[in-house]
């Protein structure tokens, strides 16, 4: 498969820790990023949908709002 490379922003711990991992654990999450973003062109599902699907996921892993704030908190 052909690939090329795009910026996304991101917060910075998530960026710190994404660096920080192996080159192997780094090719593995731009893998899923890449699935997930393949799936979302496709569906042509709203942008609000995916969001709120995002959202639902993360809050059965136990993302909580007080830890999502901690993360995007400029701290």
């Amino acid at each position: 498969m052909q690939t090329q490379p795009i910026v996304i922003r991101v917060n910075a711990e998530v960026a710190r820790i994404f660096e920080a991992d192996s080159e192997q654990e780094r090719r593995k999450f731009e893998a899923l990023l890449s699935i997930k973003l393949s799936d979302v062109t496709r569906q042509k599902r709203p942008l609000e949908e995916v969001m709120s699907e995002i959202i639902r996921n993360a809050q059965a892993r136990g993302l909580t709002p007080e830890i999502l704030d901690s993360i995007l908190s400029d701290k």
